[in-house]
């Protein structure tokens, strides 16, 4: 995807693409988070609604540990909507990663065996796992917020469902890469902002192209309601494109989850008993003890050996996990290889670090492959795409199972599970 300067401007493109929405969808869901675009994204959906006659529906995953101000923003909009929407609050127990502990690589919201702990009630007008046929035990709640597509889909029995969803290129390399990256056979009549979950279920981008400015301009221009917990951001001097609103024990939340303790004391009381961790997390989050800074080993050990060391702290689970990654990342290096820029190789060059320079990669770049066997640290700008066993450590210290610091893809295991569940739905 290329970028592409028109006469419109960003709302009336936003409009636009809504239209054609709804003259192609017989059944649209508005994914709801509680964030900022996410509100922006629902008030123009319900005008676009308004305008084609037609109810849509409003899918709020309910995390239950999060900012009061949210779920005060979130009960607001939806008793507000009463009756004007098809209300999907979700309050399920699906597994969620949390990134706080080395013990556990996941929790549970709505966890009936803990409910004398939970951070606050049941909300009205939920609902709850008797509602899902499609809910197991080992679902996590990405897959569950797939997965409801296509039960809503059946339920309304429609031909065609479109998932809106606020996401903005602008946000992270991520969120580009997901528009951007789609295949044109995956999207809808070749829109660039579609991307096909299932058969005649496809998820909708219409704000891609927004910035932060153009979402309080909006709200602004409009006079639309938002979550007052930007405002709270604001006082406590949160940068206008660092304000996040999500599940606090994830990864890419960590580093800022002592926020709570500042602009909302009585939940972060809560959050402390809620999953383990967390003050820890809060404490140390954003500094070396977490990975995120310049880490330092003991003397008497090589990056290899203080990785092994952590490895063998770690619980049986947890470690096995991380050693089924690392296996992976050693055989794709090994046997395939990663692309690497000439600056990168030039690097290794200098650290003394052998390695072969393949003819030509899969990939598209003009980047060529490397394969190399771990090293124990190199120093270079790239450091996070080089395969060692410093960035090994950092990938424990931060908790991170899933291995992303590290670049790891899903194991074979893992890829075969998910492939399995996607054919399983598709038909049904």
């Amino acid at each position: 995807m290329h970028t592409q300067f028109t006469d419109q401007s960003v709302l009336e493109a936003a409009n636009a693409r809504l239209d054609r929405v709804f003259q192609d969808f017989d059944n649209v869901i508005v994914a709801f988070s509680g964030g900022k675009d996410s509100g922006v994204l629902l008030n123009l959906a319900l005008a676009a609604g308004d305008r084609h006659g037609r109810q849509i529906g409003v899918f709020h995953f309910d995390y239950e540990a999060q900012y009061q101000a949210t779920t005060d923003y979130v009960d607001a909009t939806y008793a507000s909507l009463r009756g004007r929407i098809d209300p999907l609050r979700c309050c399920v127990p699906v597994l969620c990663p949390t990134a706080t502990s080395m013990h556990e690589t996941h929790w549970r919201p709505w966890d009936p065996d803990k409910r004398e702990i939970w951070v606050r009630p049941l909300p009205e007008d939920h609902l709850g796992p008797d509602a899902f046929d499609f809910l197991t035990d080992t679902m996590s709640d990405y897959a569950f917020q797939e997965r409801i597509a296509l039960w809503h889909h059946k339920r309304r029995n429609a031909s065609r469902t479109a998932v809106l969803v606020g996401i903005r290129a602008e946000e992270s390399l991520d969120r580009w890469r997901t528009i951007a990256g789609t295949q044109r056979r995956y999207r809808h009549a070749g829109l660039p902002w579609t991307t096909r979950l299932f058969d005649d279920v496809y998820t909708a981008y219409p704000i891609y192209d927004w910035r932060v400015e153009d979402i309080w301009t909006a709200n602004a221009c409009f006079g639309w309601g938002y979550n007052r917990l930007y405002d709270l951001f604001h006082l406590a001097g949160v940068p206008l494109h660092a304000m996040r609103v999500s599940s606090p024990f994830h990864n890419y939340a960590k580093s800022t989850l002592s926020l709570y303790r500042a602009v909302d004391p009585q939940t972060w009381g809560k959050l402390v008993s809620r999953v383990n961790g967390v003050n820890f997390t809060a404490i140390y989050g954003d500094t070396v003890a977490m990975g995120w800074k310049d880490i330092t080993k003991p003397a008497h050990f090589t990056w290899r050996d203080y990785a092994l060391f952590l490895l063998d702290t770690l619980p049986e689970d947890t470690a096995a996990g991380f050693r089924e990654k690392l296996a992976t990342s050693i055989r794709f290096w090994r046997e395939k290889g990663g692309v690497l820029s000439a600056e990168t190789q030039a690097d290794l060059r200098r650290a003394g670090i052998p390695f072969e320079v393949g003819e030509k990669s899969n990939y598209k770049t003009d980047k060529l492959p490397v394969r190399m066997e771990y090293a124990d640290d190199v120093d270079s700008n790239d450091f996070k795409l080089i395969p060692t066993w410093k960035r090994l450590c950092i990938c424990i210290l931060k908790n991170d199972h899933v291995g992303k610091y590290m670049g790891f893809s899903l194991t074979k295991r893992e890829m075969e599970r998910r492939e399995a569940a996607i054919a399983k739905y598709r038909d049904l």
